[in-house]
């Protein structure tokens, strides 16, 4: 059985969609809701040490969790929870379609939660120093907040510490460079990593693959 990641890779800017097989992963945790419908038979994961199997499956944004066994064909959903609340993604399940275009088609007027005037501020700020040091304390004087009342306004709109949210946006970077063809290194350094050793440990820490498996998959931009 192929072992490694393929299909063709839809990236957008809050969420990405797989439409291939899944390989071989460890168990990790990363920052996206994940929603896999299953293009044969069913699914089979281990979620937090307990094996779950279906057709239609969800797994909650940080909540870890490794394929069973690889080669399983299905259409995955990765969606940042800033624009994708998990409820409705639940309440969604049973009926997203399992045809890539339409699925497409169906996020691209999905509504987006409004966010707090000051969250977006800091959004953009981030966004705007990825390539530098992100300052949190800089960050929150930026939208007039303490570092303590951003930071709560995070853990409750986006749901990651400024740090982590910072560390996500970076991976998120250098994972487009990758799959658009650049090479490990220099994704890396662009997206501010120390190396290309940081930042393929942290796509095995949160996607539990090695980052060079990503040249499997075959990218497509979304608008």
């Amino acid at each position: 059985m192929n072992t490694g990641w393929q299909g063709r890779l839809w990236l957008a800017r809050d969420y990405c969609l797989l439409d291939g097989c899944a390989g071989d992963t460890h168990a990790h945790a990363h920052y996206a809701h994940q929603l896999m419908l299953a293009h044969d038979g069913e699914l089979r994961l281990m979620v937090d040490g307990k094996q779950v199997q279906g057709r239609r499956l969800l797994v909650p944004s940080m909540q870890q969790h490794a394929f069973i066994e690889s080669g399983q064909p299905m259409l995955a959903l990765y969606a940042e929870p800033l624009s994708f609340r998990l409820e409705h993604l639940q309440a969604w399940q049973a009926e997203a379609p399992t045809e890539p275009q339409a699925l497409v088609e169906h996020l691209r007027h999905w509504p987006r939660p409004a966010l707090d005037r000051r969250v977006e501020q800091a959004l953009l700020g981030i966004d705007a120093l990825l390539l530098e040091k992100v300052d949190a304390v800089d960050l929150a004087n930026r939208v007039r907040l303490s570092l303590s009342q951003l930071e709560r306004l995070f853990g409750d709109q986006v749901g990651l510490s400024i740090r982590r949210l910072v560390l996500w946006r970076r991976l998120r970077l250098a994972l487009a460079m990758v799959l658009r063809g650049s090479n490990l290194t220099d994704a890396a350094h662009a997206a501010n990593f120390a190396d290309s050793a940081h930042f393929s440990r942290t796509v095995r820490s949160m996607f539990g693959i090695q980052a060079r498996a990503l040249h499997n998959l075959q990218p497509q931009l979304v608008d």
